[in-house]
């Protein structure tokens, strides 16, 4: 039996392509802003200055066109301006503001993937994220905010001018360093700050005339309290600001630095920086600069810090302390002195500490991360930490897609990774791959050659660090395969073999895979009271260690015993339940080859045995939680009927409900009730929203399903 993860380390939690990746749940957790129509992280809390002018003309652009782009430099503040503008904007939108933040996507065909999770848009229909997207956004009045897109800008473009064209109400914030390109674009180009020129007489009031100077004293006096421009220092502010063109992140970077020095030492110290970096011609002139201020930076850190700082430098998005320790390991650091370099990087205002008072995270500004980037390559020390990271993560991405079905990706990342370890000469990790390379044949219906991959993996002896459970899957997907294949007696004794093995040291893991080959063997081979028992031992033993996907994939198996049996009703309840489990845990694995034909015989038997009665069946079984569906597949509830749940709906939303359930549209929905069809569409949107559904569809199952299980 495939599975979707590694069976011999913590599930971590990965940086990157739509910022933190769960392991465990598989699925990308994408941080969006805390404004009206998202959820995530709250906006960053100092305080704006300056921008009157382009705070004003955004909301004007964003008024007349739905396509606004913010562009400019890096460092010039395009991301806070538009941040800045959306509470202001979020009456104006009936449906919300969405931000998408792409800093950390790389893969240009993952672009329209984070619009559907920023969304938050749940869709196992197969279809492509854009169809998704279109049908999703429809007649919704939002506002989508496209953060950093100038490394994407072919796909962003492509992706919003679709938007654009084939829906009614959608408009579009983005930032980038350069416009997208699409026909009807406004650009509002964000200058630095205004500063003053050298020698100029300074007014009375600079900070009210030039917001550069205003910036670093509002940030000076969040390091160093009581700090404010004064007839002393006043000069010497203008000219650093001066001195680093106006950019915001310059500014704000040699601020901080006023916890140890003064205005004019700070002054003196960029300057030889400068004179440093009059030589790097083929440098932009806006990066020169900018590079000054953060060279300067990495001077002031300790050898540790410099080393935490262009290790972390790999995460794209952010990432823990945990995760700073492991790619720190190969630096020569101990984890008591990463801690402190963290510390203190986190106190330079290099890393940006994010998460709650329970766990702690980190992000890099992007000019600081790519500064940590080069320092790494120009040192030689990632090359090797970064080859086997890639190796790993080449496979770890390919169990991913395989999870959802996907063997065209999975399988060629997981042959690759598979080359890039042999090259290495890592052998433990090149053993790793066989779980890609493998499953993918498997989940293809490719059986012969998966068993070749399979047989290849048993006949190599198990490795210093190989745990028993990466051993013993060894043994199950090589029987799972020769199940498949009819080699029922030859899979059941590899079955035997490791059992022993799992009694002996109280596995149970590897133990409830091996008794779910050895039922669906006895299964296939017309033993079903054998059967029938060793599913439900399995069964146990997956409710033990918190097996989803192996109770999913055991319930269906359990539902063909029944099937086979003659009980019809029992069949159908299992597999309604199952089908749950898989909405829930977003997995298609019980479409593949592999997988599926169980569900269908069960599906097609139970339905040749109830007739139209199948339907109330399945859905008493999408009815019940977790625990409820293994106790009545264990036999411990003689029936899956529960009580009716509370209704999270208003009396009112229940009736509309109750109406789409008729199959009503929107305009008969207002006839009958006497009200707006705005009215209407509003219900249905709040209900959609309670009910964590994103069709008409799902909420007629719903209301169906609770009239069936009524007293």
């Amino acid at each position: 039996m495939f599975l979707v993860g590694p069976p011999y380390v913590r599930p971590p939690r990965i940086s990157g392509a739509h910022g933190a990746y769960d392991v465990r749940r598989r699925v990308p957790i994408l941080q969006a802003s805390a404004t009206r129509g998202t959820t995530g992280r709250s906006l960053r809390a100092s305080s704006f200055v300056g921008r009157r002018q382009e705070v004003a003309e955004v909301k004007r652009l964003l008024a007349a066109h739905r396509l606004v782009s913010l562009t400019g430099p890096g460092g010039v503040g395009k991301t806070r301006l538009a941040l800045h503008v959306l509470p202001a904007l979020a009456k104006r939108f009936a449906d919300g503001l969405h931000l998408v933040q792409l800093a950390g996507v790389r893969d240009a065909s993952l672009v329209p993937l984070a619009l559907v999770e920023a969304l938050n848009i749940r869709d196992v229909s197969g279809r492509s994220p854009v169809e998704v997207l279109v049908e999703h956004l429809g007649e919704r009045d939002l506002l989508l905010v496209l953060d950093n897109c100038e490394h994407l800008a072919d796909a962003c473009a492509e992706l919003v001018g679709m938007l654009l064209a084939r829906t009614a109400r959608v408009r579009v914030l983005a930032t980038s360093r350069h416009p997208l390109g699409v026909a009807g674009q406004h650009v509002l180009e964000v200058q630095p700050l205004p500063t003053p020129a050298p020698g100029e007489p300074l007014p009375p009031k600079p900070a009210l005339e030039y917001p550069a100077l205003a910036l670093f004293a509002d940030r000076a006096a969040d390091v160093l309290p009581g700090f404010a421009l004064t007839a002393d220092n006043q000069e010497a502010v203008a000219a650093l600001c001066h001195r680093l063109d106006g950019l915001p992140l310059a500014i704000e970077l040699a601020a901080v630095r006023m916890r140890a020095l003064g205005v004019r030492q700070v002054l003196d110290r960029l300057d030889r920086r400068y004179r440093l970096l009059t030589d790097a011609e083929d440098a932009p002139a806006r990066h020169r600069t900018l590079r000054a201020t953060v060279d300067w930076s990495h001077d002031l850190c300790t050898p540790q810090e410099r080393a935490v700082w262009a290790h972390a430098s790999v995460f794209a998005g952010s990432f823990d302390l945990d995760a700073v320790e492991e790619v720190c390991a190969g630096a020569g650091l101990d984890r008591d002195a990463t801690v402190d370099a963290v510390a203190g990087l986190v106190d330079k205002s290099l890393l940006v500490r994010d998460g709650d008072t329970v766990h702690a995270r980190y992000r890099m500004l992007e000019s600081i991360r790519h500064y940590g980037l080069d320092r790494l390559r120009e040192s030689g020390a990632g090359a090797q930490e970064t080859a086997r990271a890639r190796a790993r993560a080449l496979w770890s991405l390919a169990l991913m897609l395989l999870s959802q079905g996907d063997a065209v990706r999975g399988g060629p990342l997981a042959e690759e990774s598979h080359e890039l370890a042999l090259r290495l000469g890592d052998g433990t990790e090149a053993a790793h791959t066989f779980f890609g390379r493998g499953g993918a044949l498997l989940i293809s219906g490719a059986y012969e050659r998966a068993r070749e991959v399979y047989e290849e993996a048993l006949a190599e002896p198990p490795r210093e660090g190989e745990s028993m459970s990466l051993v013993g899957f060894k043994y199950v997907e090589l029987a799972h395969v020769l199940s498949l294949q009819g080699e029922h007696g030859r899979a059941m004794a590899l079955c035997a073999e490791f059992r022993r093995i799992c009694l002996v040291h109280g596995e149970q893991w590897i133990h409830s895979y091996l008794l779910r080959i050895l039922a669906f063997a006895e299964w296939s081979q017309g033993d079903q009271v054998s059967a029938r028992t060793h599913a439900r031992e399995c069964l146990r033993l997956k409710r033990a260690v918190g097996d989803v996907f192996g109770i999913g994939i055991t319930l269906e198996l359990l539902a063909a015993v029944h099937a086979r049996a003659g009980e019809g009703r029992s069949a159908a309840v299992l597999l309604g339940a199952a089908r749950r489990i898989w909405r829930e845990a977003h997995v298609a694995l019980d479409r593949t080859p592999s997988h599926g034909p169980v569900r269908d015989e069960a599906e097609e038997d139970a339905r040749a045995l109830l007739g139209e009665a199948f339907g109330h069946a399945h859905r008493e079984g999408l009815e019940l939680a977790l625990d409820d569906a293994v106790g009545y597949a264990l036999g411990e509830r003689r029936s899956p009927v529960r009580p009716v749940p509370v209704s999270p709906l208003t009396r009112r939303e229940a009736e509309v409900a109750e109406l789409l359930g008729q199959g009503l549209t929107n305009q008969q929905i207002a006839d009958r009730l006497v009200v707006a069809v705005r009215t209407a569409e509003g219900h249905v949107e709040r209900i959609l929203g309670k009910l964590g559904f994103t069709s008409r569809s799902q909420v007629a199952v719903w209301t169906a399903s609770r009239s069936t299980t009524r007293p």
